[in-house]
């Protein structure tokens, strides 16, 4: 008889389990645009292993890879919790305004529930969702 996922995991929350440190792998059509878009952004990159390379800001990193399959891409969302959309927004248009690349597509700032959300495509086709949480009104 199998045991039920919730006893599992009831049972494995006894062993305090923790992560250190967590990275994600980004796909990239094209490595070398990419690594230029992300460094636009304002990313600082060091060098990665086998075909990558790592990107790091205020202390959160991603590895971006020269591995590319477009329904991947297309599917693959990133979300950034973020202090000021607008300058975001502001940074993201000037690098589709620069033209230096061709499928970089940023949307206008939308509000969401109590957030302002930022939607910005990659050259490789990811979604990029940058959000502002909305101070609530007190009394």
């Amino acid at each position: 008889m199998k045991r039920a996922p919730e006893s599992i995991a009831k049972d494995l929350n006894a062993e305090m389990l923790e992560i250190r440190d967590f990275k994600v792998y980004l796909p990239a059509k094209d490595f070398e645009e990419s690594k230029r878009f992300y460094l636009a952004l304002g990313f600082v990159m060091s060098p990665g292993w086998g075909g990558t390379a790592d990107f790091e800001l205020s202390g959160h990193r991603f590895r971006l890879q020269d591995y590319y399959v477009k329904d991947w891409a297309n599917n693959f969302m990133v979300v950034m919790n973020v202090d000021d959309v607008a300058a975001w927004h502001r940074r993201a248009q000037s690098i589709v305004d620069s033209s230096e690349f061709k499928n970089v597509r940023v949307k206008p700032i939308e509000t969401v529930d109590h957030a302002l959300v930022l939607h910005v495509i990659d050259p490789s086709g990811v979604l990029l969702i940058f959000v502002q949480g909305l101070k609530s009104e007190g009394p």
